[in-house]
């Protein structure tokens, strides 16, 4: 069968087309096109770019919306509040300049890597993945639509539209640490984001999220529990005390299990400090 391609300026359109026959999703392309490498390209190909209603970052009474087609640069410059650092600084780490002017949020999630840089600031966030086809529109949380490595929760005739985070996640301030070889245009060895709420000199509320040590990135719930409630400066002798059990890191060329486990203690704790460091200062600017 020959290869089609088809790029839609209607949102009805395109799920029209996806209902109709398997498509590849062709968006920033950051992805797309390196994974074809020398091959041909086979398939059929939709492309998302003429669908101006997918782009930008919107508000609702109930959730700051991240539409589909939205890039990491647009989350740079958005004005958004503290609970958003981690993302906007997860967002400098992605590639370069250039994939960062091309490369979409939800192409990040879609990718399904468990390196993606998007996803742990987007855990502790509590987000939510809005997913369209002709027949209905059905809304999963992120820890629910990443199912393993390259597999989401996708369906045939599926596509990702929004990311939405309920305004009542959007509180506190985060922060974003990740470990790689070099500093720049590098796939993580371990990276953590942690968005906490103190008050009065103690953790009232915490999220924190690991990714790289596992198939899909993990939020430490034991963790966030056993920081709740204690004086701001504990912090650091919390996460010591921690045996991560949601974790099960693996041996590749980028790092051994044990390497990344303790990697993962050292960069939670700086992630931590660095949210509590962020909502004394007020946030990052936009």
């Amino acid at each position: 069968m020959a290869t089609r391609y088809a790029k839609p300026t209607d949102l009805e359109e395109a799920l029209r087309l996806l209902d109709e026959a398997r498509w590849t999703m062709l968006a920033g392309g950051t992805d797309f096109y390196p994974t074809l490498g020398s091959a041909p390209l086979r398939g059929n190909v939709l492309d998302i770019n003429g669908l101006a209603v997918l782009k930008g970052i919107s508000e609702t009474e109930s959730h700051i919306i991240i539409g589909a087609r939205t890039t990491w640069t647009e989350v740079l410059r958005h004005p958004l509040p503290p609970a958003f650092d981690a993302l906007k600084l997860a967002a400098r780490e992605v590639g370069s300049i250039q994939i960062q002017n091309s490369g979409t949020v939800a192409g990040n999630l879609c990718n399904a890597s468990p390196a993606a840089d998007g996803v742990p600031p987007l855990l502790i966030l509590e987000a939510e993945v809005e997913i369209r086809s002709v027949k209905k529109t059905r809304v999963l949380p992120l820890k629910d639509f990443i199912l393993g490595n390259r597999k989401t929760a996708l369906g045939p005739g599926e596509m990702v539209t929004a990311v939405r985070i309920p305004r009542q996640a959007a509180t506190g301030a985060s922060g974003f640490v990740k470990l790689g070889a070099r500093r720049y245009l590098v796939i993580s060895i371990a990276m953590a984001a942690a968005r906490v709420t103190a008050a009065q000199g103690q953790i009232a509320e915490a999220a924190v999220s690991v990714g790289s040590c596992s198939a899909v990135a993990q939020r430490l719930a034991g963790l966030e529990d056993g920081l709740k409630g204690h004086p701001v400066q504990a912090c650091a002798g919390i996460v010591a005390a921690y045996g991560f059990p949601e974790l099960s890191p693996i041996d590749d060329v980028r790092g051994t299990a044990s390497y990344r486990l303790q990697a993962a203690r050292e960069i939670v704790a700086r992630a931590l400090l660095q949210a509590m460091g962020s909502s004394a200062e007020g946030g990052l600017a936009a």
